[in-house]
């Protein structure tokens, strides 16, 4: 019998060297750690990845973009373009970590729910209730486009997965090994049918899930808003920061602490000029006194201290009114409330804001469980500025960005979207597409009515692929092939100059120069002197040269060689999925 080798509990590291006591142990010392690693339970997710092959596919070939002329919409060049890409979300997220790396707001996707209904696919087969790996391809799917959307997110970004039970618990840690578990902002409950599936043999499912991650949670901040529309009804009056109610600046409840001999420092003298606009703690020369006492004489407290009182009014949020016995100080509360996590809005059913919504604009069902505008128009309004960038990468049948264009009508914002979808069962070509054309367009009713457009542009493009190999030809055709990439980059969509040695693109703010030939840098120059602005560079290079010396001379030019820049993304991203 052979002795039974001892090891330690921990690995100490040999001093100076660097080494560890492993470099000294045998090959049976080392077959038997293996195998105590393996026994070693681990806290979090722990899956074996499978190979995809649409992950597979970028290590010979790479993605890149190329436009469907026919299919833009323009409805007015003043407004921001929207982009639908159809293709393998894999590939389309892929593009996007060279076009808009750090320059999404917000992310919102609702995967596939991996319910073994056969309704996604993994290497072109569906994956159903019987695969023996379907919890495991699923986070293999899931990990490899996570991974590379992180990197899309600005440093206040946030991202929503919606989610049911099926994959809620995995999806929960997938996200906490990605964006950090201190960065989970929630787990939203939806309720989407409140009557309950019927047909389940213990509990009626009534709701789904939204996870909601930061990318970094000490920046990220939520909008006020209200959702409860009976609640937003008490905001009637406004300012330049929003809507408001007011309330009376006395603690009026009948608590103990609303009187003065329980909290006594609560009580204090606030001094107003005779114009009622300005306030002091101080007593000031013409400044009347305030207490919080009632018309019947009892000794109350203000809402506040002496502290939050000064923030409030230098805020503007403190507002004097002359009344019947004196002067009433009043606090302008904002429409503002506390966000919960169950979201029950009958706005928010599936049947009928989603898939009888887009019967209407399609005249026909196309589509199974489309979300609810609504739901996804909250969700903007919560976490998006009015000039955000918004991606959805399993678009679907556009409800996103239908309710980006609907949110950007009702109050004037710039609220730009990408959505990226393949095209299986048409999704993409007579779902997404027809839907996001009507409602900028506008369309008709069931009735024969017409429903007005709500406005925008629309680009819509196709993924490509070139190869792979870092040889010439493949820089060339990749500098060729990266116009539309280039174009996305910079948001700068009309054609100013389209020939075979320059292309010159722009928008209301900037220009993108494109040189396919270094010697034709001088013509590049003449077109920016005669033009003037900002410009954005991009010129061919077979190496990574810089050609800042070119353009030392000008100085509202930034200049990149392609396509190197490109390919360093992709071999970085490639590299690490």
């Amino acid at each position: 019998m052979s002795p039974k080798l001892q090891l330690p509990s921990a690995v100490p590291v040999v001093p100076k060297t660097g080494r560890t006591k492993y470099d000294t142990w045998t090959r049976e010392q080392l077959v038997v750690e293996v195998a105590r690693l393996r026994k070693r339970k681990k806290y979090g997710l722990v899956f074996e990845g499978k190979p995809e092959d649409v992950a597979e596919r970028c290590k010979i070939e790479l993605p890149v973009l190329r436009e469907v002329a026919a299919n833009e919409l323009v409805s007015d060049k003043n407004l921001p373009t929207n982009v639908l890409i159809e293709g393998d979300n894999y590939h389309g997220v892929s593009v996007l970590n060279y076009t808009h790396k750090g320059k999404i707001d917000l992310i919102y996707i609702d995967p596939p729910y991996n319910t073994g209904a056969r309704d996604w696919k993994y290497n072109n087969d569906y994956v159903d209730a019987e695969d023996t790996y379907r919890h495991t391809k699923w986070l293999s799917f899931m990990s490899h486009r996570l991974k590379l959307a992180k990197n899309l997110l600005t440093k206040d970004g946030i991202i929503c997965v919606a989610i049911d039970d099926h994959e809620l618990f995995t999806l929960g840690l997938l996200m906490n090994e990605i964006f950090d578990e201190k960065n989970r902002l929630g787990v939203i409950t939806v309720v989407h049918k409140p009557e309950g599936r019927n047909q389940e043999k213990f509990f009626g499912t009534s709701n789904e899930f939204m996870l909601v991650y930061a990318r970094n949670k000490d920046k990220a901040k939520f909008n006020n808003v209200v959702f409860d529309a009976e609640q937003q009804s008490r905001y009637e009056e406004e300012d330049e920061k929003g809507k408001f109610r007011l309330k009376n600046f006395i603690r009026l409840t009948d608590g103990k602490y609303s009187l003065r001999a329980n909290k006594p420092h609560f009580f204090y003298p606030i001094f107003v000029s005779k114009d009622l606009k300005r306030f002091s703690l101080d007593e000031k020369s013409g400044y009347g006194a305030v207490l919080p006492i009632t018309n019947k004489g009892v000794e109350r407290t203000w809402k506040t201290t002496k502290e939050t009182f000064v923030k409030l009014a230098s805020g503007g949020d403190i507002v004097a009114k002359k009344e019947e016995g004196g002067i009433v100080l009043y606090e302008k509360l904002r429409e503002d409330s506390v966000i919960k996590t169950h979201w029950i809005k009958k706005e928010y059913h599936g049947y009928h804001f989603g898939t009888k919504l887009l019967e209407t604009i399609l005249g026909t069902k196309k589509f199974d469980f489309p979300k609810s505008i609504f739901l996804i128009s909250d969700i903007l309004r919560l976490t998006t500025k009015d000039s955000s960038t918004i991606l959805d990468f399993f678009a679907g049948s556009g409800t996103t960005g239908h309710a980006i264009l609907k949110l950007n009508e009702e109050d004037g914002g710039s609220r730009r979207f990408i959505l990226c979808t393949n095209d299986e069962n048409s999704i993409a070509s007579e779902v997404c597409y027809p839907r996001i054309a009507k409602v900028i367009q506008g369309y008709k009713g069931p009735s024969g009515e017409k429903v007005a457009g709500l406005g925008g542009n629309l680009r819509y493009f196709r993924t490509a692929f070139v190869g792979a190999e870092p040889n010439d030809k493949n820089k060339e055709i990749l500098t060729h092939e990266a116009t539309e990439m280039l174009c996305m980059r910079e948001d700068t969509f009309e054609s100013v100059k389209e020939t075979k040695a320059i292309k010159i693109f722009k928008n209301g703010k900037r220009h993108t120069g494109i040189v396919f030939d270094e010697d034709d840098i001088p013509a590049l120059k003449k077109d920016i002197i005669k033009i003037g602005g900002v410009w954005s560079v991009y010129i061919f290079s077979l190496g990574d040269d810089t050609f800042d010396e070119e353009f030392a001379d000008m100085s509202k030019v930034t200049v990149a060689p392609i396509p190197e820049a490109i390919m360093r993304v992709y071999r970085r991203i490639f590299q690490t999925t």
